[in-house]
Formats: structure tokens, sequence, C-alpha cells
């Protein structure tokens, strides 16, 4: 694994909005960056990304199947008691899940640890699966990379695949906060690549979800919305106006609510304490076990409900070296070990490992100054030499 410096393409920016990357740029700073890109070799990319990315999804799968119908489970999760059954019976009727991405830890050195599984509403896919393959065709058309470099990306391909089996017959709407740049266009996104799987869609924001008398969900036209991909976390739908009707109501939902076990940051001490000593596995307990002692006063403390970094720290001998505000940490905390991400001429790089049907097929870059991987952080992207 390497960082390396090369030439950014002149028509970069013309090229991103011209496919519809409208957020290359956020507040006046690159979040698309080119002007390096990391760099692995093939069997680093198979045997210390691909295969433990599957394995941690197994393993998480296996943790679902234990904590669905367990009260003590969920009770730790903090998931609300009222939905129990929702969860449960998604998972019994098999639903199924479009995409995931697993955050790691990797410096080429040791073996990935996972840092957390963005299960429910992962973002970055379309830079992940189109733009940053782009750069690698004209990268290389450009002789800015070798001739012979590759990337480890089907993520477009298996989308469209995965849709095709998901959907069926049924229409597909597309349902988030539409005026967030980011999330509008990865709901554009996952939009096109189903039209490509043959899907009638319709994309419209979360807000503009009606609810009918008879307890079915409808869109702005009334129609019924039978299946529909949500970028909006369980567990705030769990809380919304309309959270109270998610039971009854005939709606499937991608992803699917089994996924609310996983979205949480509680899993991370769940997988730990099934899975001990698993090698991409770090030490992890919940804040208010007495076994969070082991951890010493080095660690990373996360909300157990938490998006883009916010309200975690970082302590090393008991001093916090970082600290992120946000509005998180009312449902408590988990401790995990402290695993230093590396550090490439002062960039701190955290790996997205995407998995689309469960299928690994991607990988994306974010990385920062701050050892913390925020909603800022660069986006780089990576190549197989």
């Amino acid at each position: 694994m390497q960082r390396i410096e090369c030439p950014e393409r002149d028509d970069w920016r013309a090229t991103a909005e011209k496919s519809g990357f409208d957020f290359h740029t956020i507040d006046g700073e690159r979040y698309w960056d080119e002007r390096a890109y990391y760099a692995f070799t093939l069997e680093e990319i198979e045997r210390q990304i691909e295969e433990p990315t599957g394995e941690i999804d197994a393993m998480c799968l296996e943790l679902v199947s234990h904590a669905i119908d367990d009260e003590n489970y969920l009770r730790r999760l903090k998931i609300p008691e009222a939905f129990w059954d929702l969860i449960s019976q998604s998972w019994h009727r098999d639903e199924a899940s479009l995409y995931g991405r697993l955050d790691l830890k990797f410096d080429g050195k040791g073996p990935a640890k996972l840092l957390e599984y963005n299960a429910d509403t992962p973002t970055s896919i379309f830079e992940a699966a189109v733009f940053q393959w782009t750069w690698l065709e004209q990268a290389i058309e450009r002789n800015i990379i070798p001739k012979r470099a590759d990337q480890f990306n089907s993520i477009h391909e298996r989308l469209i695949e995965t849709w095709a089996k998901l959907a069926g017959e049924h229409p597909l709407h597309l349902a988030g906060m539409t005026e967030n740049t980011e999330d509008a266009g990865t709901l554009a996104y996952l939009e096109d690549t189903a039209a490509q799987a043959g899907l009638k869609t319709t994309l419209l924001d979360i807000e503009e979800i009606g609810l009918r008398d008879d307890g079915q969900f409808v869109d702005l036209d009334d129609r019924p919305i039978e299946l529909v991909f949500k970028l909006y976390p369980w567990e705030w739908m769990f809380h919304d106006a309309f959270g109270k009707n998610l039971a009854k109501a005939p709606t499937r939902w991608i992803e699917p609510p089994w996924k609310a076990i996983l979205s949480n940051k509680g899993i991370l001490p769940l997988l730990w304490e099934m899975f001990p000593n698993h090698p991409n596995l770090l030490p992890a307990y919940f804040e208010d076990d007495p076994r969070v002692a082991s951890l010493g006063t080095s660690f990373v403390r996360k909300p157990i409900y938490s998006r883009e970094g916010a309200n975690v720290a970082l302590v090393s001998a008991g001093i916090t070296l970082v600290a992120q505000e946000g509005p998180y940490g009312a449902e408590g905390f988990v401790r995990q070990a402290l695993a230093p991400l590396p550090n490439f001429a002062g960039q701190y790089p955290v790996l997205g490992s995407w998995l689309v049907d469960h299928t690994p097929c991607g990988l994306s870059i974010r990385e920062d100054e701050n050892p913390v991987t925020g909603n800022a952080s660069r986006f780089l992207p990576h190549a197989i030499l």
C-alpha cells in the first residue's frame, strides 16, 4: 500500500459536473482529490481486503441471527421495543439487502481492522463506483498512472444485477433528504442503476411520503409505495411522525428493518463478544460494561448512534487527542481499542470496503489531516499496480 502523488486531470471539474457529480467541492474545499492516489498490490486487495470483508459480513449476519429475537441483545442496542416485531419479521421473511460499506483501518502491514459498518445509509457510492473508474481510464490514457493499472471495482455492475433480483416487477420509489447535495447525488445515481436494471422509478423527498387512512404509504400522486429505497436512517424513522405506522404498512424497505441491528455501533462490542480475538476485529465494549476497563486509558469513544464522525473522541494515555462535536450520544457510548490510522504524508486514510448483495466488490478511500474521518474528508482514487 502506497500513497503516490500524481498530476490531476486539467478537466476533472468539467468531467465531474458533466457526470452529475455536483458535490466534488464542498464549502470551497476539495472533496474529490486526485493529486494523489493509493496503490495496492493484487494480493493486498484479494487477501487482505476482499476476503476479510466477506468474513466480517458473514459474522455480522450471524450476529443478527442471534440478536433478532433476543431482547437482551435488542435492549443493549437501544432499539425501541415497539419495532422489535417489525425487525424480526423482516429477517424471517428473508428481506434482501442492497448494499453496505465496512470502514477499515489498513496499512498494508497488519490485518485490516473493522472500525465500523455503514450498513443502512452509506454514501460516497457514486464516486466509488463511477467517478474513480473514469479517473482510472483517463489516467491510464494520459500516462498519469501505469498502463497495467487496474481497480477493485465492480460496484456498478453488481448494483444493476441486484436491483433486478430485488424488485422483480415492482415499481421502485427512492426517498431521502433531497435538499442535501450529497444525498441527492447518491439517490440520483442509485435511481440510474435501478433504471438500467429495467425498473420503473420515482424519486421523492422523505417528507413527501404520505399515509392513507388504510395505513398504506403513498407518493405525491397517491400511488401506493410498495417497494422503496430509503437513504434515511432507521433510528430516525422509528422516531418520526409516521414511525408508529411502519409495522402495519405493506411497504417493503431497502435497506430492510433488520439492518437497524447492524447500523449501530453497539455491534462492535457484540462482535468482539461473539468472535473474541478475531484478527479483523478490535476489542470493544459498551461503556457501562465493567470489562471496558481492560482497554485501559487509550481508546476511541463512539456513540451507539452517530454519523460522519460526530461525537467521536480519540483518547490516548488518558488524554483526549481529538473530540468531534455533534448531536449524538443520548443512547450511550461504546469504547473501541485505539488503533491509530496509518499516516501517509500527514494524511490519515480510512478504507471503505463495499458490499453489494453481500458480495465484496469495491474500494473507496477517504483521507484527512484529522485522524477522525468526517463529512468533509477528501475522497482519493485507488489503483491496483
